[in-house]
């Protein structure tokens, strides 16, 4: 058993380490509300332009652009995968990259190529152990989603399925339900179908201005920029609700801890006492 001392500085650095989480879990709940509000206030753009190009994909325009045009003879993919740029966040990423995974080899079992874009340090590490084909990446995003930092790397994915080198593209990232819950998930980008966007009710007609190539090239290059924007403030929002979760749960159980300790260090100290007393009226009692 151990002694006294080893008890009592082991109970001095759990409650160091509770004072770490419970700081750590107020920022994360101060974070979580401002990333919450960011993600929400991105929602109606994001359904906004998701209703325009449902309805460009149901529409029959002189042009068809390459978005919209699904591909016979898959033979390469892309998907993008959204993770954190740090940890202590529960198993936040971990399902996202399992559910990654379970995909990547799905494809991989189908014969197709994978090219892939991390978004965040954790993903990042995780396809270069891997040993994916990683063609762009963007780490260091902040608390804050910025389209700036984010632009380049979505860029190179989807010019190279303008460019035929990619015949489908996902995203991966965690939906936010609310703070106890996220979604780890899957979707496809491209081609956009109706579909998936959800089907309009009525069919609308467009005349384009200058023309059909110009406004659909902007149109949909917008579009696909704006889900992925939403995509990355949803997995912000659920980082920081994940992290406070986690943290209060190791704040929790640090408190535990501690009161275990300390009554292990009590009945140690207790039987230390008693045993001196004893020698000394065993003592007194010899003399």
């Amino acid at each position: 058993m151990p002694g006294t001392k080893e008890i009592r500085m082991k109970i001095r650095s759990v409650q160091n380490t509770r004072k770490i989480t419970k700081a750590m879990e107020m920022v994360a709940a101060s974070k979580m509300r401002k990333a919450q509000d960011r993600m929400r206030a991105a929602r109606p753009y994001a359904e906004k332009i998701r209703n325009v190009a449902a309805h460009l994909s149901h529409a029959n325009p002189e042009y068809r652009h390459p978005f919209l045009v699904a591909r016979e003879g898959v033979k390469r993919v892309g998907v993008i995968v959204v993770t954190t740029d740090k940890g202590l966040c529960g198993a936040l990423n971990t399902n996202v990259l399992r559910l990654v995974l379970s995909q990547y080899k799905e494809w991989q079992a189908q014969g197709y190529e994978v090219d892939v874009c991390c978004i965040g340090n954790k993903g990042l590490g995780f396809m270069q152990r891997l040993g994916a084909n990683i063609v762009s990446h963007a780490v260091q995003l902040g608390d804050r989603p910025q389209m700036e930092k984010l632009i380049g790397a979505i860029k190179v994915v989807l010019d190279a399925y303008t460019a035929g080198r990619i015949d489908r593209l996902s995203i991966a990232y965690t939906r936010f339900i609310n703070t106890m819950k996220q979604e780890p998930m899957v979707q496809q980008l491209l081609p956009l179908s109706g579909e998936r966007m959800g089907a309009p009710e009525t069919v609308w007609d467009y005349l384009y201005e200058p023309d059909a190539k110009t406004v659909l090239e902007q149109v949909l290059t917008r579009y696909i920029e704006a889900i992925i924007f939403q995509s990355v403030a949803e997995n912000m929002a659920s980082e920081q609700s994940a992290r406070m979760v986690a943290m209060k749960a190791a704040s929790d159980n640090a408190a535990t801890l501690i009161d275990e300790l300390t009554l292990v260090y009590n009945k140690n100290r207790q039987a230390a006492i008693t045993k001196e007393l004893s020698e000394i009226v065993g003592g007194a009692a010899a003399v």
